[in-house]
């Protein structure tokens, strides 16, 4: 597969209880193996878990997330994580800042690179690495900006008549100078 595991450990996990918004319920009866993944055709880092056959946790790293140490063995961010030991939830949180820095330098270099090439192809792609859209909502991401381009050179004729004025009187003054 063009996705490798770069780091596991194993930790239980929690989710905000979607009733009471507050309250984190454990999403599994024992740890688990909590996974960081590459994805090396997208340049983006993803954290799994499993149990069985049913993701638990699959969530892209993205440059804004934050991971958070609760307590010596919490840690979290959209999930809560549970570890055996402080050694755990430091190694882990150490991966995602890590993680974290290498998503934020690939969105910047996706930037840079569409301000080079201006590609829809590229534009697209940086869409993709802030946050999981879909096809479709970028795709309105781009509808939405086609109108901002459009309205932009309108009124870029209005200023540059505004300057012809000054630059008259400007011609006037050095007359009565001369005289």
């Amino acid at each position: 597969t063009r996705e490798q595991p770069v780091f596991s450990t194993r930790a239980h996990v929690f989710q905000t209880d979607p009733n009471t918004r507050k309250n984190w319920v454990p999403t599994s009866k024992h740890a688990v193996t909590v996974s960081y993944f590459y994805d090396s055709t997208r340049n983006v880092y993803r954290i799994t878990s499993l149990e069985g056959s049913k993701a638990i946790i699959n969530s892209t790293i993205t440059p804004n997330m934050t991971f958070t140490k609760t307590s010596q063995k919490f840690g979290r961010w959209a999930e809560l994580l549970g570890f055996s030991s402080e050694h755990h939830l430091s190694k882990f949180a150490e991966k995602f800042q890590e993680f974290k820095e290498t998503a934020r330098l690939a969105k910047e270099k996706s930037q840079e690179k569409m301000e080079l090439t201006g590609t829809p192809s590229q534009e697209s792609a940086g869409g993709d690495l802030q946050s999981p859209l879909t096809p479709e909502s970028i795709k309105g991401t781009d509808d939405e900006r086609t109108p901002d381009v459009t309205q932009n050179t309108e009124p870029r004729a209005e200023p540059t008549q505004k300057a012809l004025p000054p630059s008259h009187r400007y011609r006037l003054n050095s007359a009565t100078m001369i005289k």
